[in-house]
């Protein structure tokens, strides 16, 4: 789980996260989530080949919580889903994304 603290300057208008704020730190969590486990003799360079967002809600002057798990891992491909909430669970967006280590 990565926890983004509230700022002003990562905002639209000082209330709401802004989208790419939201879309980095999913990124990151999924990212973090390939990571877990990965047996780093098959390889330590990776990229993101590609991530889907549905942007369900919005967090109100409040942190952002991003939970990121595997849902596969091939040989180079891992794939993630994010769910990113308020402190109180309301769901801001879900994400897939496509990550790449070799």
């Amino acid at each position: 789980m990565i926890r983004l603290p509230f700022r002003t300057d990562l905002t639209n208008d000082g209330t709401y996260f802004h989208g790419g704020v939201i879309a980095s730190v999913m990124d990151t969590a999924g990212a973090a989530a390939a990571w877990s486990n990965h047996d780093f003799d098959r390889g330590t360079r990776a990229a993101t080949v590609a991530m889907s967002i549905q942007y369900t809600g919005a967090a109100k002057r409040c942190d952002l919580l991003c939970h990121a798990r595997t849902a596969r891992r091939r040989k180079e491909l891992t794939f993630t889903e994010i769910t990113a909430t308020d402190p109180d669970g309301n769901i801001v967006a879900h994400a897939v994304q496509t990550y790449r280590i070799v």
